[in-house]
Order: C-alpha cells, then sequence, then structure tokens
C-alpha cells in the first residue's frame, strides 16, 4: 500500500508541475473516496492543498464526517453552503419550463440531483481559479467503468488519482493513511437526495462491480447490468463527439 500511495502522491506532483499551477484541492463529502483523496493531496503539497466542503440539503452526518476528515488529515479547508445557491437556480430553472407546459415531473429528481452536482463542480473551479490550484477528482474504477458520475458535475475535474482502485482497494488505502473509522465504514452515497445510496440507485453492489472489474466470475444478471450500465455512460468517458467538415 505504501508504494502506492508513494506512486499517486509523486504523480499528484508531476502534474501541478506540469500545469505550471501551485497545488490541488478537492471536493470532501464525508464519503470513503472524496476522504482518500483529500488524505493524498495533503501528502503531495503539505502547504498548498485544500479541502471544500459544501453542504446542499445534505445529511448532517456527512458534513460532520467531512469535518472530521479535514481536521484529522489537517487539510486546510472551507465550507461553502449551497443550498440557496441551488433553490433560487433550480426554482428559476422549473419556472420558465413550466410556463411552457414542458415540465416532466418523472424527470425532477435526476434533474435536480444533476445540478447539485453540476453547482459543486463550478464552485471548485472558482475556488481552484482564485488559488491556482487543480480540481482533484474522486472516482473509483467502480464508478468511472459503469458511469456513476454526474457529466461535468462530480465528473468534471482536471486530475483522477484514484481511478484504478476498485471500491474495495480504496477502503483499504484509507485504512493504511488512518480516514476516520465512520467514514470507511459507512454506506456510498453521492448526496444527491435524502436517503440516497450509491448501490441502490445504480443496482448492484460495489463488490460485484469490482469482480467484474478484476475479471472475476459473477452471476449473470449482475454481469449484464454492468455491460449495460458501461455501454449507457460511454459519453460519459468521451470528449464531445465532434462533426469535423471536410
Amino acid at each position: 500500500m505504501e508504494t502506492k500511495v508513494v506512486a499517486i502522491t509523486d504523480w499528484l506532483k508531476e502534474q501541478v508541475e506540469k500545469a505550471n499551477v501551485k497545488g490541488l484541492l478537492v471536493g470532501v463529502s464525508g464519503g470513503l473516496d472524496s476522504a482518500v483523496v483529500a488524505y493524498l493531496i495533503k501528502r503531495a503539497y503539505p502547504e498548498n492543498s485544500l479541502g471544500v466542503i459544501m453542504p446542499l440539503k445534505s445529511n448532517p452526518i456527512d458534513i460532520e464526517d467531512a469535518q472530521k476528515v479535514v481536521d484529522q488529515c489537517k487539510i486546510d479547508n472551507i465550507t461553502i453552503d449551497l443550498t440557496k445557491t441551488h433553490d433560487v437556480l433550480y426554482n428559476e430553472i422549473q419556472y420558465h419550463i413550466k410556463k411552457q407546459s414542458a415540465w416532466h415531473e418523472e424527470r425532477d429528481q435526476i434533474s435536480d440531483a444533476n445540478l447539485r452536482a453540476r453547482l459543486r463542480m463550478s464552485t471548485l473551479y472558482t475556488i481552484a481559479t482564485n488559488h491556482d490550484y487543480l480540481v482533484v477528482g474522486t472516482d473509483n474504477a467502480a464508478e468511472w467503468y459503469t458511469g456513476y458520475f454526474t457529466k461535468y458535475g462530480d465528473g468534471g475535474v482536471d486530475l483522477l488519482p484514484i481511478v484504478d482502485l476498485t471500491k474495495k482497494e480504496v477502503r483499504e488505502m484509507a485504512e493504511y493513511l488512518g480516514v476516520p473509522d465512520e467514514v470507511i465504514n459507512k454506506k456510498p452515497s453521492a448526496d444527491l437526495w435524502v436517503g440516497q445510496t450509491d448501490e441502490e440507485e445504480m443496482g448492484i453492489t460495489y463488490d460485484k462491480i469490482d469482480a467484474y472489474i478484476k475479471g472475476m466470475a459473477i452471476p449473470e444478471t449482475d454481469k449484464q447490468i454492468i455491460e449495460q450500465l458501461h455501454i449507457k455512460t460511454e459519453h460519459k468517458r468521451n470528449i464531445p463527439t465532434q462533426l469535423r467538415l471536410k
């Protein structure tokens, strides 16, 4: 594990040097992946790293856990509550769509959730520009393969240092780094709505996805879910489709 941690922190340093910037920041949610990334960027840049906590109708426990993470790894941090900003923007969007009688109620929850992720992305980049930092993402191998991230939301980042690690490997790295136990053992959630959990939304467990990625045998029904998710979200992993006129 030490070898992996050293390799990642060295890579982070290389990327900062290549980009000719001063440091790194990450959004800290109170979840496992962002906690690990916070610890890693603090190791890479002890004096030039930042953890950003962004409550948005969030579970208070998640905010407490996020604060525990930044306190324990001693990373500089800032908290910006986006609840009012989200309400103003989403209500304004809703109002104008409803005026045209074009509102689709069945898409409300996912539209709302994606806006939350994109507001957080915009906040991170605004702070990053101010500090001359790069934005570091938190997607692991399972999330990347299944496309379990919001396009131009939590998927809108400069660097992905743990994208080759399965969820199990991220958990093992968290234990090695000293991430608080309550963060390591909590149910994974993207904090998109009240009571939301990753595995419920995807319809499959991280253990099954990890096993598939590692080439292990899993039930055919689980394999089909994973492969369908991968195909459906291919556009998220690619740059925008470009028309080339000859």
